[in-house]
């Protein structure tokens, strides 16, 4: 991931976060795996923020579930900090929505990370392609299609 890659889109969902000191590992920084429970709180506050909750998810039949994440861990964040939280989807295609989230903190670009989202049935875990209206309402405009 370079960072040319992680300008946020203008419609992204934004949240700060304070680090807290149940946060903090053995080497007095936020650990890394706070970090992806970070990543997964940004982007279910974006959910809510759009209607989207995961109790609504759930009543259309539709949960998100995680296949991979990717993070740059760039620099340190420590007790107390207050952190700047961007998070959009890059790319949304067939069932799997690209989702990156930003991390900043006194305009120092801490953490990036990259989650591959896929949208799934609630009643059998299939796959499901996501609709129009749930893309828009994430703040995602499809290309155009291409002309032959």
């Amino acid at each position: 991931m370079r960072a040319p890659d992680f300008t946020p889109s203008p419609r992204a969902h934004r949240l700060t976060i304070r680090v807290e000191a149940s946060d903090i590992d053995e080497f007095n920084h936020a650990n890394n795996v706070v970090w992806v429970r970070w990543v997964n709180e940004v982007a279910i506050s974006h959910a809510c923020a759009v209607g989207l909750s995961p109790d609504v998810c759930m009543a259309l039949d539709a949960i998100w579930v995680v296949r991979r994440h990717a993070v740059d861990y760039l620099q340190p964040a420590y007790k107390g900090q207050l952190l700047a939280c961007a998070t959009w989807p890059q790319l949304v295609q067939g069932a799997t929505s690209v989702r990156r989230t930003l991390f900043e903190c006194d305009g120092r670009v801490l953490v990036r990370a990259e989650t591959l989202w896929a949208l799934v049935y609630a009643s059998t875990g299939k796959p499901r392609r996501v609709p129009l209206d749930m893309m828009q309402r994430y703040g995602y405009e499809p290309p155009p299609p291409s002309q032959p």
